[in-house]
């Protein structure tokens, strides 16, 4: 009984959804990003500060390395006191690198932070931009093509990402619009 009642609702549900016309359009989030000075600006500081760090990383490692090869070149000769204080050294110097690297790199660490500071108020542009196209056109669904969303087809005349980026300030001419994009992807 209570499965044909879920039935029926769902039924009617399904039903009264499809009764009305509804209004869709895509957005190419990543050609919208991309196309977007502060973006880039934003990516380059990010891959920088990403890069400095993992150099760190490696010299702290290396020094690392260097105490182990030299620990065990010197082993036979050292005290048990002696080897046990020089394991631990080594030991401490491995923690301090995967604390740095959790820090640097970890959830919540400061690449990720930093990625929320520079990134989150792009992304707040473009969501803006998205909802007035949405709202000037109205469309009832915007689809993020990049997004978690798998797109199998889109056909180029729901597109609105050029009206986004228009409507964020940026010029696109024919040379910086997207060509056979839309093919390339549709292949995947």
């Amino acid at each position: 009984m209570i499965k044909k009642i879920s039935f029926f609702i769902f039924f009617t549900l399904t039903l009264s959804l499809c009764s009305y016309a509804q209004r869709f359009a895509y957005v190419d989030t990543e050609y919208i990003l991309d196309m977007m000075p502060d973006y880039r600006s934003a990516q380059k500081q990010l891959d920088q500060l990403s890069e400095d760090w993992q150099k760190e990383i490696e010299k702290k490692q290396l020094a690392i390395d260097k105490m182990y090869k030299d620990f065990q070149a010197e082993q036979v000769l050292l005290t048990e006191d002696l080897r046990k204080k020089r394991e631990q050294e080594i030991k401490d110097k491995e923690k301090e690198v995967r604390d740095f690297r959790n820090q640097k790199f970890g959830f919540e660490g400061q690449l990720f932070k930093k990625r929320q500071e520079l990134i989150k108020p792009i992304q707040d542009k473009v969501f803006d931009a998205v909802q007035k196209i949405a709202k000037q056109s109205a469309l009832d669904f915007i689809f993020a093509k990049s997004g978690e969303l798998i797109m199998l087809y889109t056909n180029a005349k729901y597109d609105k990402s050029d009206e986004v980026l228009t409507e964020l300030g940026i010029a696109v001419t024919k040379d910086k619009t997207k060509t056979n994009n839309n093919n390339t992807n549709n292949k995947k």
